[in-house]
Order: structure tokens, then C-alpha cells, then sequence
């Protein structure tokens, strides 16, 4: 593969559909229940919170390649499925380490004027997203090898996406981009769970739950 079709491979792109429809259903319910007229200050609010969570899936996607392929999950010679960079010998570990670095740079540069124009505290939710990212499979304790990778995809590709994409144009919360959330939350569950039904014979080997 060249080098732009190797990183992106490598960023998953079959994946990114998650990052978006949270944004578009918030975003969509915002403008469905706002009472004035949808502004293109509103629009552009929708663009920097799709572009925030495309950087920070792609993020994730990357920093889950970078552990895994240092920890010896992704053994070609036992893992059914996409190459992996680390895992196939595609990529150094510290290149894809860089990659990660950088789609979470541009998950903070691209958040940084929702905390600013918006809500200062929106900079918790960005640290605590881009942790989450992390620590799947990063870390001494990566939460995704204890069998909690379900529940953080959940709440953060589901509820905090959705209802975050809403608050930040419409500065309130309500019940229905809650419901959504919840919707969008189980869809984004169950593509990390038929991945990891594809997975258990490796992931066993290697003591991932």
C-alpha cells in the first residue's frame, strides 16, 4: 500500500460512521427543537463537533493498534481480520504512537473554541474523552482487557456525543437527545461487540477479556 492508503487503513475509516451519527442526530435534534432560527454560528458549532469526534475515533483508532501491537494481541498468526500497522510489521510503534498524537492534538485544537465560545467546563469532557481513548488499551490497567471497553464506548459514543453535540447549540439539556444517546450509545456497543466476538480466540491467548 502507499503511505496515505497504510495510515488510513490504519485509521479505520469503517468506524468514523460511529463518530458521525451521534453528531448528526444531536445536531439534528438541536435544530428540531430550538425556538429561533438555526444560525450559521450553529452550523459551524456542528462542524467543530464533527470534526472533533472524527479526530478523536480515529484517535482511539490508533492509540488501540499502537497497545495492542505492543502487547501482542494483534499476532498476525492468530488475529482474524484487518491488518493491523503494529501487529503486521506495517508501521514502527512509534510512528502510529505519533499518529495517535496527532488526531488527539486535533481533537483538542479543533474543541478548544467550544470551551472557549461555549462552555469553559466543556474542557473536562475533552481530557476525560481523549483519556477514555487511552486507556481501552493503554496504560498498566487498559480498562478494555477487563472487559469495560462496552460501557465507555456507551457513555462516551453514545450519551456525552449525542447530548454533547446538542448542549453546545442549544445550551440546555432535554430528554429526547438523552433518548438518542441511548440509541446511538447500543448501535456503537454493538459494533465494538461483533469485533470482539471475531476476536476471543486471540484476545484469550492474550488475556484480553
Amino acid at each position: 500500500m502507499t503511505a496515505v492508503k497504510l495510515w488510513w487503513a490504519g485509521a479505520r475509516p469503517r468506524t468514523l460512521p460511529a463518530a458521525i451519527a451521534p453528531v448528526a442526530v444531536g445536531s439534528g435534534v438541536a435544530a428540531f427543537q430550538s425556538t429561533r432560527d438555526y444560525r450559521a454560528t450553529d452550523l459551524l458549532i456542528a462542524g467543530l463537533c464533527l470534526v472533533v469526534a472524527l479526530a478523536l475515533q480515529v484517535g482511539v483508532n490508533y492509540a488501540n493498534d499502537y497497545s495492542d501491537g505492543r502487547r501482542g494481541t494483534d499476532d498476525p498468526t492468530a488475529r482474524v481480520g484487518p491488518p493491523r500497522l503494529v501487529g503486521n510489521g506495517l508501521a514502527t510503534p512509534g510512528e502510529v504512537k505519533r499518529a495517535m498524537l496527532v488526531a488527539f492534538g486535533l481533537t483538542a485544537l479543533f474543541g478548544t473554541p467550544l470551551v472557549l465560545f461555549v462552555d469553559w467546563r466543556l474542557v473536562f469532557v475533552g481530557v476525560a474523552a481523549i483519556a477514555a481513548g487511552w486507556f481501552y488499551t493503554g496504560g498498566s490497567r487498559p480498562y478494555g482487557y477487563a472487559g469495560f471497553g462496552e460501557v465507555f464506548v456507551f457513555v462516551f459514543f453514545g450519551l456525552v456525543a449525542t447530548v454533547g453535540s446538542f448542549y453546545v447549540q442549544a445550551l440546555t439539556v432535554t430528554w429526547l437527545p438523552v433518548v438518542a444517546g441511548v440509541a446511538l450509545g447500543c448501535l456503537a456497543t454493538a459494533l465494538l461487540v461483533v469485533n470482539n466476538l471475531r476476536d476471543i480466540p486471540g484476545d484469550t491467548v492474550s488475556g484480553k477479556r
